[in-house]
C-alpha cells in the first residue's frame, strides 16, 4: 500500500461469518444421509451479506456462472500442522523445509482426486475450463451450478447493487472424501484488490514542491506559524537507501544470494530502465545482469476497471525499495493478470510452485469485510504451502488506520489479517544528520491548511488523512505466536480471542517517506523519468522484505520462512525500536508545501501542517500495539535470526 494510496480491492470478498482457525481451511463436514446422497458442506461459502432480508429472488437458471473448485490435497490438516512446526523456533522440525516437489508429493492433490472431482463436475453439467495443481475452473448455467453444489443461487441486495450468491452453504458429494477444499465464484460480488498507496495513480507526473529537509529537521519552517508551541521542520525530500539502511541496522549486509519476489497487478513497461536510473542517481549499487526479472501472464484483463497504469508506480516503489535496502538481493516481479483475487492468487501460487523466492513482498489488499471465508481459505492454503518450503509472505497492513473514516466500521485489512503472513504496519521516521536514527512514531496524519493571511493553521490540528492499518480481526483466531505478547485488551476487542494486526513495522508516512523514480506522463504529454516522495504501508512492506533479505544473508543464506514465530520470539528485546506516538515527549508535526496542480507552481502552492502519530483510534504505545506491532527493526535485528 502506498501512501502519497492504493488498493487490491479484491482481497475483497465478503464479510466472514465464522472465525477462521489457525489451521485454516473450510474443510468439508459430513452430513448424515444415505451413502448415495450424503453431502459434505463447504463452510463459509454463503456470504454473510446474503441475508433473508436482502433476498431479491432466485437467479435465472440460464445465467452463466464461472467458479473455481479448490483442491484440499492429501492432508489439509497435516499441511497446517507442518507449516507451524517448520516455522516455530521451539519445534524440533524448525527450518526443515521441503522442496516444491516434495511439498506437492506430500500434500498436493493426487491424480485420482483430480480425476474424481473433474468427473463429478462434468456429470453435474458444468464445463471444465482449466485445471492446475490447486484448482479446477468451471463454467455453466445456474441450474448446473445449483445441481453441483447443492444450493440455490439467489439475487441479493448489497449496498446499492444486487449480486448473485448461494442461498445456503455449498456442498459436495461425500463420496469425494474431502478432496474439495472450497469453491469460489458462486457469488458475483466483485473480488478485487487495491494498491496500497496514498498518491493518485502516477499516470500524469507528480512532483513535490518543497522547500524540503534533506534529513529530518535540517530545514525549519521559520516563516510559517508554530505548531504545538514550536517551529516545525519541513518534510523531507524523500529518504534514500543509505538513510533507511542506517535507520534499520543494515550494517554491511547486502542481501547477496537471497531471492525476493514482489507481487502486484500488471507490470510497468519501464521498470528496468527506471530502476537502473534511480539506483544510479541515488547512490544504490547498480543492478547486476539478471538481478531483476519479471514473470508475467500472457494476457491482462480488466485493465480499465483496475486502473492498470496506476499499478506501474506500485511495482516501481516495491522494486526500488527492496533494492535500496538489499542492493545485492535478486528480485523477481510477478505480475497478476488483473487486480482480482483469482489472478492475484495465481501469482502467489507461481511463486510457491516454482519457489521463485524465499521472501515475498505484497503491497495490496482490501478491508476484512470484503473478504469471503472461502477466499481466505484459498489464500491460507498458498501461504501454508509456502511456509513448508521456507517462503515467507509480507503484506502491507493498510493506509486507512482503523478504517472508520474510510468505511464507517472499525476493521483490519486482508490478506494482512491471515495468521500465516507477516502484516507490516507503518511509522513516521526521523533520520537525522549523518544518517543517525532519531525516532519513530506510529504513522497517522492530521492535516491543517495555512490560513489565507499566513498567520495560523486553519482548524488546527486538522482532519485525519491516512495512517497505518491495524486492529483486531473479527474472523481470524489468535495465532499461537501472539499469545503472551499481544495484550488481552486488543485480542479480545471483538469479543473473542483473535488475530491482531500488524506484526512489525517500518517507515510509511508519506511526509517522512521514500524518494522514488518513475517514468510518467509529463505536462506536455511526453514521457519522462521523474522523482517524487511516497509513503504508505506499501513502502513499509518492501522495506521489511529488504531487511529480511539482509537477515537471511547473515544466517548463511538459510531461509527464514514464515517469520512471525521468530519475530515474536524476540519481543521486548533491543533488536526492535519500541515505537510510540510521542517519542520526544511532545506532539510532533512537519510543514509540507505542494503544487496545487501536482507538478508545477503555475496554479499556486498549497501549504499545510501534518501532525505525526495521530492514527485515528489506534495508538502506538510501549510494548506491542496495533499500529506498529512489536516495533521496527533496530541494530541487531538483522543478525538476530542467526540464533534460530
Amino acid at each position: 500500500m502506498r501512501s502519497n494510496s492504493g488498493i487490491r480491492r479484491s482481497r475483497t470478498g465478503l464479510a466472514v461469518a465464522a472465525t477462521l482457525p489457525l489451521v485454516a481451511g473450510a474443510l468439508a463436514i459430513a452430513t448424515p444421509a444415505d451413502a448415495a446422497t450424503a453431502r459434505d458442506h463447504l463452510t463459509g461459502t454463503r456470504p454473510t451479506w446474503a441475508t433473508n432480508a436482502a433476498d431479491r429472488g432466485a437467479t435465472a437458471n440460464g445465467n452463466k456462472v464461472t467458479a473455481r473448485v479448490y483442491l484440499a490435497g492429501r492432508d489439509a490438516k497435516g499441511l497446517a500442522a507442518y507449516a507451524r512446526a517448520v516455522s516455530d523456533p521451539s519445534s524440533a522440525s524448525y527450518g526443515k523445509y521441503l522442496t516444491a516437489a516434495q511439498a506437492q508429493a506430500r500434500f498436493g492433490a493426487t491424480k485420482a482426486q483430480v480425476a474424481e472431482v473433474t468427473q463429478w463436475l462434468k456429470d453435474s453439467g458444468l464445463t471444465v475450463t482449466g485445471t492446475t495443481a490447486h484448482y479446477i475452473s468451471v463454467s455453466g448455467d445456474v441450474a448446473a451450478t445449483e445441481r453441483a453444489f447443492g444450493t440455490q443461487l439467489h439475487n441479493y441486495a448489497k449496498g446499492k447493487h444486487t449480486y448473485r450468491a448461494p442461498s445456503g452453504t455449498a456442498s459436495v458429494p461425500a463420496s469425494l472424501d474431502g478432496a474439495v477444499l472450497t469453491v469460489t465464484g458462486l457469488d458475483s460480488a466483485p473480488h478485487k484488490a487495491t494498491k496500497q498507496d496514498e498518491l493518485p495513480p502516477p499516470d500524469a507526473v507528480f512532483r513535490n514542491a518543497g522547500p524540503f529537509s534533506s534529513y529530518y529537521g535540517s530545514k525549519t519552517a521559520s516563516a510559517l506559524p508554530k505548531a504545538y508551541g514550536q517551529k516545525i521542520p519541513y518534510a523531507v525530500k524523500g529518504y534514500t537507501g543509505k538513510q533507511l539502511r542506517a535507520a534499520y541496522g543494515a550494517g554491511k549486509a547486502t542481501g547477496k544470494g537471497v531471492r525476493v519476489a514482489i507481487t502486484d497487478a500488471y507490470a510497468s513497461p519501464y521498470i528496468e530502465k527506471d530502476a537502473k536510473q534511480y539506483a544510479a542517481k541515488n547512490g544504490d549499487a547498480p543492478y547486476a545482469k539478471g538481478q531483476l526479472k519479471q514473470v508475467l501472464p500472457k494476457n491482462y484483463t480488466k485493465t480499465e476497471e483496475c486502473g492498470a497504469s496506476g499499478w506501474y508506480g506500485e511495482e516501481t516503489l516495491d522494486v526500488e525499495a527492496v533494492h535500496a535496502l538489499a542492493p545485492q538481493a535478486d528480485i523477481t516481479y510477478v505480475g497478476a493478470a488483473s487486480c482480482y483475487d483469482d489472478d492475484l492468487l495465481d501469482s502467489l501460487q507461481k511463486v510457491v510452485d516454482k519457489h521463485l523466492a524465499d521472501i515475498v513482498s505484497n503491497s495490496w489488499g482490501d478491508i476484512e469485510a470484503n473478504q469471503t471465508p472461502e477466499l481466505a481459505t484459498a489464500y491460507d492454503q498458498v501461504f501454508q504451502l509456502g511456509a513448508i518450503q521456507g517462503i515467507g509472505f509480507y503484506f502491507s497492513s493498510g493506509d486507512n488506520g482503523d478504517e472508520v473514516a474510510n468505511t464507517g466500521t472499525k476493521q483490519v485489512d486482508t490478506p494482512a489479517n491471515s495468521a500465516w503472513v507477516t502484516a507490516v504496519g507503518g511509522t513516521s521516521l526521523a533520520v537525522g544528520k549523518h544518517e543517525k536514527y532519531q525516532f519513530e512514531t506510529g504513522w497517522g496524519t492530521l492535516k491543517a491548511n495555512l490560513s489565507d493571511d499566513g498567520k495560523s493553521w486553519t482548524g488546527f490540528p486538522g482532519a485525519y488523512t491516512s495512517g497505518a492499518g491495524g486492529g483486531t480481526s473479527k474472523t481470524v483466531a489468535q495465532p499461537f505466536y501472539q499469545k503472551g505478547v499481544v495484550p488481552k485488551s486488543l485480542s479480545s476487542a471483538n469479543g473473542g480471542n483473535n488475530r491482531v494486526v500488524p506484526d512489525i513495522s517500518a517507515v510509511a508516512d508519506p511526509n517522512t517517506g521514500f524518494l522514488v523514480g518513475q517514468t510518467q506522463t509529463l505536462p506536455d504529454g511526453s514521457l519522462g523519468y521523474d522523482e517524487y516522495r511516497i509513503g504508505g504501508t506499501s513502502l513499509a512492506a518492501p522495506v521489511i522484505a529488504g531487511v529480511q533479505a539482509l537477515a537471511q544473508q547473515t544466517r548463511g543464506g538459510r531461509a527464514i520462512g514464515f517469520a512471525n514465530p521468530a519475530i515474536y520470539d524476540h519481543y521486548g528485546s533491543k533488536i526492535y525500536h519500541d515505537v510510540t506516538d510521542k517519542p520526544t515527549g511532545k506532539d510532533l508535526a512537519v510543514a509540507r508545501v505542494d503544487f496545487a496542480n501536482g507538478f508545477d507552481a503555475a496554479d499556486g502552492l498549497l501549504t499545510s501542517v501534518r501532525s505525526l502519530g495521530k492514527d485515528a483510534s489506534l495508538k502506538a504505545v510501549r510494548g506491542y500495539d496495533d499500529v506498529t506491532g512489536v516495533g521496527s527493526p533496530a541494530p541487531g535485528y538483522v543478525s538476530s535470526f542467526r540464533r534460530h
